[in-house]
């Protein structure tokens, strides 16, 4: 045994990887722990989404082998759902490719357009795995700042005074995680006017569209987007099946051949079960996501209020799927949240998981029951933490 990869050097395990570990050993020795930590839901998928899954399965000839771009009647449902709801329209046969999850997606993205040696710009506070992968492939990562007197949109002025010429990527997120800031056209306008100045590619990750939301929006609706701009996108948030792993990208054919050809070298295609599935997830009409959005309001309620009981200041996003909180001057959130671990047993997330920019806020999730919620709020009220 000759050791490990050299690109190992900087890359960790995935926080929460780890960090349920301990949860676990928590939990293991009786106490009861309220997982506020992470963005799985925990609500049901539709039952037609189910018995859709249920009846392909029951197919003998379900269980082979399937194509690396899906089925044609679910790269349709994509699009039927693109132009629905976003007012995007997109070719079935070449501007959707399905993946088996989105953030396998950021790496095939990856390994389809970087060299060792480019450049990714990365949001900073953002989804850790834009990071991890930038370095598992031996590419520079270059952190762009989303700061609160912006409302967590990018620093143009300092996005200018960077080295652009071995930038390929960037990477950005709208809805953004974690912060919940929504996005919108004139936002998106700018950041395809950016890449199209200076030659970079942007993927949007956007899995969090229909959560909170009111109104739903897309890169690819900007013109000139499709020249400059992918999309990723997800049903895990939307449609309650995180563990099912169905997601998609959409943009110009020639991006996504690209991709397809990291793609098939690395699976064999979605399960059909899976694939019919999610074309049932796809043609849920509205009223799906607000029964779903019903109940997180009721739980974003109460998790403001528990974030207020601990001092912590609240930004009131108008969606998404967690709360971002800042700690008081003076007070370190990792300490808040191993307190609130181990003296409360409450899990939260701390934001420098994020990135830099995130070192004083903690993360609260939304996907816990209201009556967990309302036990953590009990908990804080009985014992205020010192």
């Amino acid at each position: 045994m000759k050791g490990f990869s050299k690109r190992l050097g900087e890359v960790k395990e995935y926080y929460f990887s780890t960090k349920l570990k301990e949860v676990q050993q928590l939990r293991e020795a009786g106490n009861h722990v309220i997982n506020m930590g992470i963005g799985s839901p925990d609500l049901p998928p539709h039952p037609s989404v189910i018995n859709a899954l249920k009846i392909s399965a029951e197919n003998p000839k379900a269980h082979g082998y399937q194509s690396y771009t899906g089925i044609a009647a679910l790269r349709a449902s994509f699009a039927s759902f693109y132009a629905r709801h976003y007012g995007v329209s997109l070719d079935p046969e070449g501007e959707i490719l399905p993946l088996m999850g989105s953030k396998e997606g950021i790496m095939h993205i990856s390994l389809a357009f970087l060299d060792e040696g480019d450049s990714v710009l990365i949001p900073n506070p953002g989804y850790p795995t834009y990071s991890s992968v930038t370095k598992l492939l031996n590419a520079d990562p270059l952190y762009y700042d989303l700061k609160e007197n912006t409302n967590w949109e990018p620093d143009w002025e300092q996005l200018e005074q960077f080295n652009l010429e071995k930038v390929k990527l960037m990477w950005v997120n709208y809805p953004h995680m974690p912060t919940g800031t929504p996005g919108n056209t004139a936002l998106f306008e700018r950041l395809v006017a950016f890449a199209r100045k200076h030659n970079i590619l942007i993927i949007n990750d956007n899995p969090y569209s229909f959560v909170l939301y009111e109104e739903q929006n897309s890169i690819l609706s900007v013109d000139g987007a499709m020249d400059y701009a992918l999309e990723l996108n997800s049903l895990s948030k939307s449609f309650n099946i995180p563990g099912w792993r169905i997601g998609m990208l959409a943009g110009k054919k020639d991006f996504l051949h690209a991709v397809l050809r990291v793609k098939s070298n690395m699976d064999s295609g979605m399960f059909l079960g899976l694939q019919h599935g999610a074309i049932a997830a796809l043609q849920l009409g509205r009223d799906w996501f607000d029964e779903n959005n019903l109940i997180y309001s009721e739980r974003r309620m109460l998790v403001w209020k528990l974030a207020e009981k601990l001092g912590l200041q609240l930004f009131k996003q108008p969606g998404g799927m967690f709360v971002w909180t800042k700690v008081p001057e003076g007070i370190s959130a990792l300490e808040l949240v191993d307190k609130l671990l181990y003296e409360k047993f409450i899990f939260v997330t701390p934001g420098i998981i994020f990135g830099s920019a995130g070192e004083s806020f903690v993360r609260f999730s939304l996907c816990v029951p209201e009556e967990d919620i309302a036990e953590a709020l009990r908990r804080i009220e009985k014992s205020p933490l010192p």
